[in-house]
């Protein structure tokens, strides 16, 4: 189970739980995010952290063409990226809007004019409590779309407490803008024909860059389909975990 910018592998609970029996379930930090840190200048490329998929399935042990990858935003642009790094990996993927943009159409490579990295920059850091942090962004959107149990997940664990008596953001602002710049330039959808297993696409109905792209890239999978959710938004599997948990179990039966 692989998060989006900014968020941890804690926000999967509510949906891995939804998938009810037959399933063991891992969800990883990636570089910067959670529990996962790193030290600044580190290499936040989207290809890099992409790695950081391959270091888990290597050290659950997890036996190739067996495992299904579930990808939410930036976590499923670095499924593919893996898959394409190590063809074979994975029995099939879901994809929730993977940001792997048709050439151009999420502006620059080097994600110079990418505003969500501008607004990374400006994200508020620092509560002086977890409850006024939750608070907080339950008043706004997107965060104020999640189910209350999602987005509990996304502040305890997305916080940590500072000597200061405060909680901080434990993805840095500064990270997150990094991260959001390399999203244009990672070349995924190039390479989408070398991906071989089964991937459903998942789309929403925000009318969003991510939702308008996603059928170019499941068209562009040797195997791949698309599944629009038309009340959902880009945060879906925060909204509605159970739906898509169902969606997720009746892809792995497909397999």
């Amino acid at each position: 189970l692989c998060h989006a910018t900014g968020f941890h592998g804690a926000v999967w609970e509510p949906l891995a739980g939804a998938l009810g029996d037959g399933f063991e379930r891992w969800a990883i930090d990636f570089r910067a995010h959670g529990a996962s840190v790193v030290p600044p200048g580190s290499d936040l490329r989207w290809t890099t952290i992409a790695t950081d998929v391959l270091t888990a399935v290597d050290a659950l042990g997890l036996p190739p063409g067996e495992v299904l990858g579930v990808g939410h935003s930036m976590g499923g642009a670095c499924l593919l990226l893996a898959e394409q790094a190590r063809p074979g990996t994975f029995a099939g993927l879901w994809l929730f809007e993977p940001i792997v943009p048709p050439p151009g159409m999420l502006g620059a490579p080097d994600g110079s004019d990418n505003p969500l990295a501008a607004g990374a920059l400006r994200r508020r850091p620092t509560f002086p409590s977890a409850a006024e942090a939750l608070a907080n962004f339950a008043a706004k959107p997107p965060f104020g779309a999640l189910r209350a149990d999602a987005l509990h997940a996304y502040v305890r664990h997305g916080f940590v407490a500072g000597e200061d008596g405060q909680v901080h953001l434990a993805c840095r602002p500064e990270d997150e803008s990094a991260v959001y710049r390399g999203g244009a330039g990672h070349g995924a959808f190039e390479r989408l024909g070398e991906v071989r297993c089964p991937v459903v696409v998942l789309s929403s109905g925000d009318g969003g860059v991510p939702s308008l792209f996603a059928p170019a890239v499941a068209d562009a999978l040797p195997h791949g389909r698309l599944e629009h959710h038309e009340h959902l938004g880009h945060f879906g599997p925060l909204e509605a975990p159970v739906a898509l948990a169902a969606s997720i179990r009746a892809f792995a039966d497909s397999l």
